[in-house]
């Protein structure tokens, strides 16, 4: 990884189930190098965990808010998070 490593939290609400938004995130955090994990929520809304270098980390925040065609994301929200919760591959997990 290049940089400094960091890891986030995030909670994602809107039109996020249903739409390929798991797979979607898998794809986009393992191009980028990340480390981590996605699932659903009995909500509606999606909760990652994010980990690798700070440009990587915000790149994939960013691209959440886009989200894969048919997504419509109404809120992305990251808290920090201990980068050693991550898996070592980027796994969906519900």
């Amino acid at each position: 990884m290049n940089g400094s490593s960091k890891a986030v939290r995030v909670h994602i609400t809107g039109r996020v189930q249903g739409v390929g938004f798991r797979v979607w995130t898998q794809r986009e955090a393992s191009r980028l190098g990340l480390r981590g994990w996605v699932r659903n929520e009995p909500d509606g809304s999606v909760s990652a965990l994010i980990a690798g270098s700070n440009e990587a980390v915000a790149e994939m925040l960013k691209a959440f808010w886009q989200g894969p065609s048919g997504a419509g994301v109404r809120r992305v929200e990251p808290k920090p998070a201990d980068p050693s919760d991550a898996p070592m591959d980027f796994d969906i997990t519900g």
